[in-house]
């Protein structure tokens, strides 16, 4: 409630002391953003503690940024070629908290007044093209300085790049990893920590090669860097390592695959109760969401595994609602929890194939990860880990749909010449995380109990709380610093005092004599 009401006051605020007098200076689609997108507001309150006079000067001073650089509109035609193929900035990658990595290799960067506004607006350009594709989840920036010196040295980049995350890009910064700086760099880099700020600077990790892996796990890493990742960056296309297998491809995907080994289907076999329910599940057909009555609806989550989560959260996408909208929950190892459940529903005239894709094919079964949802009808999809894998932060999975002509249901071969043949300006995608949940609640928990099931502290939590703890520790030190100048002030003027006295005394002494 308190949220919401900061949220209401920054809006309400923001109407009525900046937009009249600074319209023309903002672009109107961040203004529409702005009254639509509550976890948008969220994060410039929270990237200004909560403060919201300095809320609004910050949300002043991005639109105005937005605009200048026309962020809405950056697109990979508006940028020079070059600038994408010279691989000194991409996304790649993720870190042990499971957060993108955004690469700036120095070497392939020089300093060049003429094409120093494209390369900004190309950082400008994967800002958005993240936070548009990932609803905003935070990046850990890695300044890759290895093969560098004093010739890749500018300011005025970096500077660029640390302002995005301070000043336009409100909570999408969760570290800095600095790799390998040199020597004749510290000089420069002090001048950095001072543009960050108090709060900001401990978000900067210097590592080498010993113990970068405290952030970055090796499979993420390259070689030079004492990693195992084998990615060589190039363009065209744009980089999308998450998912690299073609749009048409033939046949299932390993995630996809129906039959068991042996020794799963021995295992499974043990646990009847799961195995019931879940060929219960199979056996299910569609439901329309306006026509499942209440005693259905039961019924419907009765058939369910019963470790499967329930969705909490819905993305309306143009053809198909995704519930649950941004993450999907399992459990530990120790928890067991590894089953999750995908709800489609169709909100066209028309059917909707669909595909399911995973950046862990070898860990989980998505059933079905192949098929076709009728007009006005909702889909399950279970999620399930096998092999006695865990799921992982770093772990993806993205849903492909696209609107079909055909007016009844499609086959594994109808699919399959659809998929080969449709323009992928056609195809909505979405993508969901992993978030591991380490303490389970009972299988027979309702939606309501579920909605608890997160974790008691988030980073955004940790980070407001590390922030607050900061900016109180740099009122207390300038506390001191001004009791100790009184204090030198004091024994000052004591020791002016003793002098004048003792000079007085002597003076009357003196005359007397």
């Amino acid at each position: 409630q308190d949220k919401a009401a900061l949220i209401s006051e920054t809006r309400r605020r923001f109407e009525a002391e900046y937009l009249p007098d600074k319209s023309d200076k903002y672009d109107s689609r961040d203004v529409e953003r702005l009254q639509q997108d509550d976890k948008w507001v969220e994060n410039y309150l929270i990237w200004r503690h909560d403060v919201i006079d300095d809320t609004l000067k910050m949300i002043d001073e991005s639109f105005q940024w937005r605009k200048e650089y026309t962020v809405n509109d950056l697109t990979e035609s508006v940028l020079p070629k070059w600038l994408f193929e010279i691989g000194a900035l991409f996304l790649h990658g993720y870190d042990k908290e499971g957060y993108k990595l955004f690469w700036f290799r120095v070497k392939h960067h020089t300093k060049d007044p003429k094409q120093q506004l494209d390369k900004k607006k190309l950082v400008a350009f994967w800002l958005e093209h993240y936070a548009k594709r990932d609803h905003g989840k935070p990046l850990t920036v890695v300044f890759d300085m290895s093969e560098t010196g004093i010739s890749h040295i500018d300011l005025d980049f970096v500077r660029f790049i640390v302002n995005c995350f301070t000043d336009y890009y409100p909570n999408f910064l969760t570290k800095i990893v600095i790799f390998e700086m040199p020597w004749i760099m510290n000089a420069a880099f002090k001048i950095v920590k001072g543009w960050l700020g108090p709060e900001a600077i401990s978000m900067l990790k210097f590592t080498n090669k010993s113990d970068v892996q405290e952030y970055i796990n090796g499979e993420y890493l390259p070689p030079h860097m004492g990693g195992t990742d084998s990615f060589k960056y190039s363009y065209p296309p744009l980089v999308d390592d998450d998912f690299q297998t073609p749009l048409c491809e033939n046949g299932p995907i390993t995630s996809e695959d129906e039959h068991e080994s042996k020794e799963e289907i021995d295992a499974e076999t043990k646990e009847t109760g799961e195995l019931n329910e879940e060929h219960s599940l199979n056996q299910k057909k569609m439901n329309s969401v306006e026509q499942i009555s209440k005693s259905e609806e039961t019924e419907k989550t009765e058939s369910k595994p019963k470790n499967a989560k329930k969705a909490l959260t819905t993305f309306k996408g143009p053809l198909l609602h995704i519930s649950p909208a941004e993450e999907l929950y399992f459990g530990s190892k120790e928890t067991g929890e590894k089953k999750c459940l995908i709800v489609l529903t169709n909100v066209t005239k028309n059917i909707v194939a669909f595909k399911v894709r995973t950046t862990a094919p070898e860990k989980y079964r998505v059933k079905p990860s192949n098929s076709s949802c009728e007009p006005g009808m909702s889909l399950d999809i279970i999620v399930s880990l096998h092999g006695g894998f865990a799921a992982s932060l770093q772990d993806r999975f993205l849903i492909m749909a696209a609107e079909m002509d055909q007016p009844s249901g499609a086959g594994v071969p109808e699919l399959t010449q659809f998929w080969k043949e449709v323009p992928r300006t056609k195809v909505m995608e979405h993508r969901l995380r992993c978030h591991v949940v380490e303490s389970s609640k009972p299988s027979s928990l309702t939606l309501k109990e579920n909605a608890f099931n997160t974790p008691a502290k988030t980073n955004e939590d940790l980070h407001i709380q590390l922030t607050r703890l900061l900016q109180i520790n740099k009122r207390l030190q300038e506390q001191i610093d001004r009791c100790l100048w009184f204090q030198q002030l004091s024994v000052v003027l004591s020791l002016l005092s003793v002098t004048v006295v003792a000079f007085c005394f002597y003076l009357t002494y003196t005359q007397r004599s």
